[in-house]
């Protein structure tokens, strides 16, 4: 899908839709949220969360007293819906609207978190650029996860085709610049009673990416 009609396809499900009537809605994203117990995330950490969208996770991490956090999107709507939801609260977040394919950062994060924007990635060369990116943008010792659809998962996410991973294939995907930490599956409900079943990876930066 060419990028200028990803942002229109996003831009109208997020314009025609709320919260809970998207299949990837969690009124709580425990599985996220436990790898940041899981590492210890201090506070003050540089914190993204790429395809985040109107998701709740960055409600759980102002909650936890995070103070450096950002959420990116290509929907320009998904982001003011999550702001809206935020009120006065939503100053304490960085807004960044763009396709992740095109994103320059402009700090290096310690933790880069991405559910189910990497697999929308099936083109080789979209995929090289982001992992390209993220070797580039994470802090040494930084931390990655990423969860996508798993090999028993759907092969598609609002009409749009995705590439599948196991544990296996998302590890050797990521390459050499990072250190697996632990992988796991997780069974998502969707708001349709339906299942979905996520790989997800935590890596840490090699030394060699430093």
């Amino acid at each position: 899908m060419e990028n200028s009609n990803r942002k229109s396809h996003w831009e109208n499900i997020y314009q025609t839709k709320n919260l809970t009537d998207v299949s990837w809605y969690q009124s709580k994203p425990v599985t996220s949220l436990s790898f940041f117990d899981k590492f210890k995330v201090p506070q003050n950490a540089k914190i993204i969360d790429v395809g985040g969208g109107d998701s709740l996770l960055v409600d759980f991490l102002l909650d936890k007293g995070y103070t450096d956090l950002t959420v990116l999107d290509i929907s320009e709507s998904s982001l003011k819906k999550a702001q809206d939801r935020l009120g006065n609260r939503a100053i304490l977040v960085k807004w960044i609207v763009t396709d992740v394919t095109e994103f320059v950062p402009n700090e290096k994060y310690d933790f880069w978190h991405d559910r189910a924007a990497f697999h929308f990635l099936t083109n080789d060369s979209e995929i090289q650029n982001y992992l390209k990116n993220i070797n580039e943008n994470i802090a040494h010792l930084g931390i990655l996860v990423l969860g996508t659809f798993s090999e028993k998962g759907p092969n598609k996410c609002s009409g749009i085709a995705i590439k599948q991973y196991s544990k296996k294939t998302l590890v050797k995907t990521i390459g050499n610049y990072f250190k697996k930490v632990v992988c796991l599956t997780e069974n998502h409900v969707t708001p349709f009673d339906t299942i979905q079943n996520f790989v997800y990876c935590s890596f840490i930066k090699n030394e060699m990416a430093s």
